[in-house]
């Protein structure tokens, strides 16, 4: 039976959930608008050109890049100086950032202000997790993982209802709704206080800050290594399906000969379809992670995502067919939100946000290079094969996942 919750533990919980509800909001705006908007600041070349889905993934990728270094830089934040403090800034800064890209005015612009706001959308992933998992009960790890997951999607859910209701507006007002994350931190640093277990680390330790470079020595080096591993392979396939399934959609010759109101339609309603099963999909892994364990619920998880990006991918579709597949690629994503609740607690207390937060975002790193790569294998208005072979990734972040830690809560 689970134990009661205490008042901190749910505000801890809430603040977790908003932070990683906006989170996947401010992450997805951009992919949503990308074609058009990076179209327009091309000079108004045709979504089509290959121009435009070059610059599209050059940022990206560059999002991507800063979604690490984020992790990283805020990992340490929260690790030195707690975590609902970091929380705050994360959350600050994505929000900011994000509301300004409305005033690019060239790509490289577009650019420069992705990257600042993947900078606290990076961070917010590490430090809510270890805010978590230090402050809620373990019997409720796989649920949590799960509910917190949804967070994200339901942030993208969000996203998806802007852009739809803001179909008939210029690409760029998009960004205006990344803004209200910001109103947040107030009541982050007015409610929420910083763990007991962050209080005592921090007491034993004195001044002895653990750095980096302990995330490679003695037993946590084992750790740390396969947990690179896995993020970098399945974060690259994963985020080459989340990017370039817009972009492939938006350009199919069916959807090409639609208004441009329809086809912000079309790719909002496909993004539910993802998203929504993916919501499924997190409650699901954490109810089969209580039986079985959370490194054989990713791996198996991981295979099924490989056959779901193969079905819809290794041969040309309609966008009628592809809207079918996206419901199982989007419940495979589930394994992702286990990553909440079972990377964190393979670490040492004040290495926590450092160590999850690294090693995801290595994945991050992985992801942003990965984007642009697989962008390679497009053809003029045509992504069918980038995503095709990005599936391909899936295989061996299955067997990778059963090198992790055998935890079971």
């Amino acid at each position: 039976m689970n134990p009661r919750l205490t008042r901190p533990q749910l505000k801890s919980g809430i603040a977790a959930w908003l932070g990683w509800m906006f989170d996947g909001l401010d992450m997805h705006l951009y992919t949503l608008v990308a074609a058009p908007f990076v179209a327009l600041l091309l000079g108004g070349l045709a979504t089509t050109d290959p121009a435009v889905g070059r610059y599209a993934s050059i940022i990206q990728g560059a999002f991507l890049l800063g979604w690490a270094l984020g992790g990283g830089f805020f990992g340490f934040i929260g690790d030195r100086f707690g975590r609902a403090r970091a929380l705050s800034l994360t959350v600050l800064t994505y929000a900011a950032f994000t509301g300004l890209s409305f005033f690019a005015e060239t790509w490289w612009q577009l650019m420069i202000f992705r990257f600042l706001a993947a900078l606290g959308i990076g961070g917010e992933w590490a430090v809510g997790a270890s805010l978590i998992s230090e402050t809620w009960p373990k019997s409720w790890r796989p649920w949590l993982a799960a509910i917190l997951q949804s967070g994200v999607n339901v942030g993208i859910l969000l996203a998806g209802l802007a852009n739809f209701l803001m179909a008939g507006a210029p690409p760029k007002y998009l960004f205006l709704v990344g803004v209200l994350p910001a109103l947040l931190v107030f009541w982050i640093r007015r409610a929420v206080p910083e763990p007991e277990e962050w209080h005592a680390a921090k007491a034993q330790a004195q001044n002895q800050q653990p750095g980096l470079a302990e995330l490679f020595c003695g037993e946590t080096r084992r750790i740390t290594i396969w947990v690179m591993i896995v993020c970098g392979i399945s974060l690259t396939a994963h985020w080459a399906f989340m990017f370039w399934h817009q972009q492939h959609l938006r350009n199919l010759p069916e959807v090409l000969a639609m208004s441009a109101e329809a086809r912000n339609k079309l790719a909002s309603t496909a993004m539910y379809l993802v998203i929504g099963s993916s919501i499924a999909g997190n409650f699901f892994s954490g109810g089969v992670a209580r039986y079985i364990g959370y490194r054989a619920t990713i791996g198996w998880a991981f295979l099924v995502y490989f056959v779901a990006m193969f079905g819809a991918y290794s041969t040309a579709r309609d966008y009628t067919a592809l809207l079918w597949w996206f419901p199982l690629i989007g419940f495979c994503q589930g394994a992702f939100g286990l990553f909440t609740m079972y990377l964190p607690p393979l670490f040492p207390t004040l290495l926590r946000t450092t160590g999850a937060g690294f090693c995801y975002n290595i994945g991050r790193i992985a992801a942003a290079f990965g984007t642009v790569f697989f962008g390679l294998f497009s053809k003029v208005g045509d992504h069918r094969a980038a995503l095709f072979y990005a599936g391909f990734l899936f295989l061996p972040a299955a067997a990778a996942a059963w090198m992790l830690p055998k935890v079971k809560d």
